[in-house]
């Protein structure tokens, strides 16, 4: 009998977690601690992989986490061609929403997993086209007085206060949210790991 593999997911955000928790996987969370602005690379796209890429090396070089898969994540949204993460402040987020209202983004999430039982790793961007609607003057100061989207990249989220300003998007709703799982399945079948082989409470098979 092969023992489960330990899933460790390398964010604090709450949203991952309940996406990973929905689609049967029961997940140990090690926040990386990783410094994001002290990070860059070429586009949005490429930034948000590094910053993945970042978190998931960090947390898969602690003790704890030995044999096990560990799984970054990072967003940012891509607008005029620059990559947003989250606002500094309330100011800022207010701008962001007048700016963004009516347009069009790209969220972009970078995904890595590193296998830490042999070192092997995979990363990859998930990419989803987002169409922001025209909020208020008055619903946008209530939105940010909220709280929310100063904690969320890109000022906005799609299964929280501001989903009633989101027109539509175009992709994988998970990705918007924080992780798409289908990207996330393609990287551990890289790494030779089925997903289903890590769902919470899976039992080995008769003659396994």
């Amino acid at each position: 009998m092969t023992a489960q593999r330990t899933l460790v997911l390398a964010s604090a955000s709450p949203a991952r977690l309940g996406l990973l928790r929905q689609a049967g996987l029961a997940p140990k969370v090690i926040v990386s601690g990783v410094d994001e602005d002290a990070l860059s690379a070429g586009t949005p796209a490429e930034l948000a992989r590094v910053l993945a890429e970042a978190k998931a090396t960090a947390v898969a070089g602690l003790p704890g986490t030995a044999g096990s898969l560990v799984v970054g994540c990072d967003s940012v949204l891509e607008l005029d061609g620059q990559a947003l993460g989250k606002p500094a402040d309330a100011e800022e987020a207010t701008a962001r929403w007048k700016s963004m209202r009516g347009r069009t983004g790209v969220l972009r999430t970078g995904h890595c997993v590193i296998d830490t039982a042999n070192g092997r790793r995979a990363s990859a961007t998930a990419s989803t086209t987002v169409h922001f609607g025209e909020p208020t003057d008055e619903e946008i100061a209530a939105y940010v007085a909220s709280g929310e989207p100063l904690h969320v990249a890109g000022a906005f989220t799609l299964d929280g206060r501001s989903a009633p300003f989101i027109d539509g998007i175009e992709g994988d709703s998970g990705n918007v949210i924080g992780l798409s799982l289908p990207l996330l399945r393609r990287l551990l079948a890289e790494l030779d790991v089925r997903i289903t082989d890590l769902w919470s409470g899976q039992g080995v098979s008769a003659g396994s």
